[in-house]
């Protein structure tokens, strides 16, 4: 099954021309996949948490603790399942399934590997690819939403409702920051295939060519995922769960792993469109290049992902939740024009290299320059020191009269009626 030779790659055209059983084999294993890692992350999340706050995690199931998750998944279809006498009951039925389905449908494009060859065939490691793959993803990924938001409504719950109101609100705001971070990758990849732009980072890394670009989807994936300091859906110190406060049993665990779920999804369309996809990290496969060819792409790509993994983790276990405020500036104040204005620059670098047919060594160079330019002006533009100094100026003069009315200091507040007649009530009923 392992071949020492590479096999060449799979054009777009000849995907889905495999053996059914094969095309089978590829989607039972993403499944398999999604689901071990979801078991996977809630115990390792637990304890690498339990690590930083130095106190002990799952310590009793298994060895180290390491079946908690099991223990959890086997109990939690067996409990009592309760549904809100008001609730919309097949709104808030369907809801955990909308919100979970999405999220497998998005590895669907996902490139694990390299085109091997498997039982005679030549076999890409990735259930289908489509020229429009990554906007695939995206549909996928803000279908996700709707469960979250339908689950909201379908409680007939205040506090759900507010959950779901956010996760909308979240949504529109970082789908569209995340959806402009695509835009420079696809300029320089030419394509909107995952195979393809896999493929067009065999030497240098998007993430270094379009640092931007990657510094801007994560913060925008963090926010997809409604994962801290972006989980204000949930917010259980306001919102005593948020979207999924009156859903128990499997429901709620359909949640939980739609949350997972979705951490992998977007994981993996970082690590496909910034980080190389399944090609080795730190151009090992420039200088051995058999650890980039057969199944060893499978390798890389999963230390990736659990590398990704670890940051949203340590995340969670570092930083606060930010207010609802502070996430929408974040979102329309400063990640969309930023990257407006990146998209500006990248396109017009991409236009004079094709002009001037320089190398992509050459396109790194002008890109920095123009980065550095940026920064330079940035920091060093006036900042309206004087005016500043002038308002500082004006507010220390002690005004003549006061900003905020006063009452007098010999105001005397008249006894209250209330207290006339309770004095009459209790004076009757003592002579009675």
């Amino acid at each position: 099954m392992i071949t020492a030779e590479p096999v060449p790659q799979l054009p777009i055209d000849q995907f889905g021309h495999e053996p059914f059983w094969i095309t089978l084999i590829k989607v039972v294993a993403v499944f398999a996949f999604l689901m071990l890692m979801t078991i996977f992350m809630i115990t390792f999340e637990r304890k690498l948490i339990a690590r930083m706050q130095f106190r002990l995690g799952p310590n009793r199931h298994g060895p180290n603790g390491w079946f908690q998750s099991i223990a959890d998944a086997i109990k939690l279809p067996f409990k009592e399942e309760v549904i809100p006498k008001m609730a919309d009951k097949v709104v808030f039925a369907l809801a955990p399934v909308i919100a979970a389905f999405p999220s497998f449908l998005a590895l669907a494009v996902t490139p694990f590997g390299p085109t091997v060859n498997m039982f005679g065939y030549r076999v890409a490691l990735q259930v289908t690819d489509l020229p429009v793959a990554v906007l695939w993803v995206l549909v996928c990924s803000s279908m996700g939403v709707y469960g979250i938001v339908l689950a909201g409504w379908a409680s007939n719950s205040t506090y759900s409702l507010l959950g779901g109101l956010r996760s909308a609100a979240q949504m529109i705001s970082y789908e569209v920051a995340m959806g402009l971070s695509f835009v420079a990758v696809f300029l320089y990849a030419g394509s909107l295939s995952t195979s393809q732009i896999v493929s067009a980072q065999d030497k240098v890394w998007y993430a270094f060519i379009l640092l931007p670009s990657f510094i801007i989807y994560v913060i925008s994936a963090v926010g997809e995922t409604n994962r801290i300091p972006f989980d204000l859906p949930e917010a259980e110190g306001e919102l005593v769960g948020g979207y999924h406060t009156e859903y128990t049993s499997l429901k709620f665990g359909m949640f939980f792993l739609a949350e997972y779920v979705n951490m992998v999804g977007v994981s993996s369309l970082a690590i496909t469109l910034f980080l190389g996809g399944w090609h080795a990290p730190f151009g090992l496969g420039n200088l051995l290049p058999w650890i980039d060819q057969g199944y060893w792409g499978l390798l890389w790509f999963f230390v990736k992902i659990m590398a990704f993994m670890f940051f949203f983790v340590w995340l969670r276990g570092t930083l606060p939740r930010l207010r609802y405020d502070q996430l929408m500036r974040l979102g329309w104040k400063v990640l969309v024009p930023i990257n407006l204005a990146w998209i500006l620059v990248v396109s017009g670098v991409q236009t004079f290299a094709n002009a001037s047919n320089t190398s992509p060594l050459q396109r790194l160079v002008i890109i920095g320059a123009v980065v550095l330019v940026i920064l330079l002006v940035v920091l060093f533009w006036p900042s309206g020191k004087k005016k500043d100094e002038a308002a500082a100026k004006a507010a220390a003069v002690e005004p003549e009269q006061p900003v905020y009315p006063v009452p007098p200091m010999d105001l005397v507040v008249p006894p209250s009626p209330r207290l006339a007649r309770t004095a009459a009530v209790t004076e009757k009923s003592g002579k009675a």
